[in-house]
């Protein structure tokens, strides 16, 4: 593999950063050939979920059973959607969503609100039902959000942005890893 400096990484990163909201993704930089093809909704095999320490335990096949594809790479492998893939982003239906790995409720359509940032996003969980985390992947800190009953990953939290909610906060929460239920 030919020599590629972290100033043309990170060049390349920031480039990518004016065309798609990256702060809410989970992504590794996938160095191939002579270019920079980027993997900007993959996982990183090192920030899988740990799984005894939940409990809902399960192995990855027993995952496998009951999660796609999708759902097993985001939620288990810390992966992420692409944005505005979810029609979650857009229900505004009363309801509780819970966790599509093992259906605990997470938050309710009462802290929902339309974040324009291509992720269904929430003010508040329900009391207990997420755990935070520090993540320092891609270049930066930031606040993970994972499930307390599973573990699944489900995004991150960013503060401090402006919008008119009463804690000024955003969990950018990936569609995928959740379910909606009526009220």
């Amino acid at each position: 593999m030919p020599f590629i400096s972290s100033s043309i990484v990170r060049s390349t990163i920031a480039t990518a950063r004016t065309r798609l909201p990256l702060s809410n993704t989970r992504s590794t930089v996938k160095l191939s050939g002579i270019g920079l093809p980027f993997a900007l909704f993959s996982s990183s095999s090192s920030s899988k979920m740990p799984s005894d320490n939940f409990p809902v335990n399960k192995s990855d096949d027993e995952w496998h059973a009951v999660l796609s594809p999708e759902q097993f790479r985001v939620l288990r492998q810390k992966g992420t959607e692409r944005p505005g893939s979810s029609a979650l982003d857009k229900k505004n239906d009363d309801g509780v969503y819970h966790c599509a790995g093992c259906d605990a409720p997470l938050y309710t359509s009462k802290t929902k609100f339309a974040s324009g940032c291509g992720w269904p996003a929430f003010y508040d969980t329900v009391p207990g039902a997420v755990i935070r985390h520090e993540d320092k992947s891609m270049f930066m800190t930031r606040t993970e959000i994972v499930c307390a009953k599973c573990g699944g990953h489900l995004g991150h939290v960013f503060k401090g942005e402006g919008f008119p909610n009463p804690v000024d906060e955003r969990h950018c929460v990936n569609g995928i890893s959740l379910n909606f239920k009526k009220e």
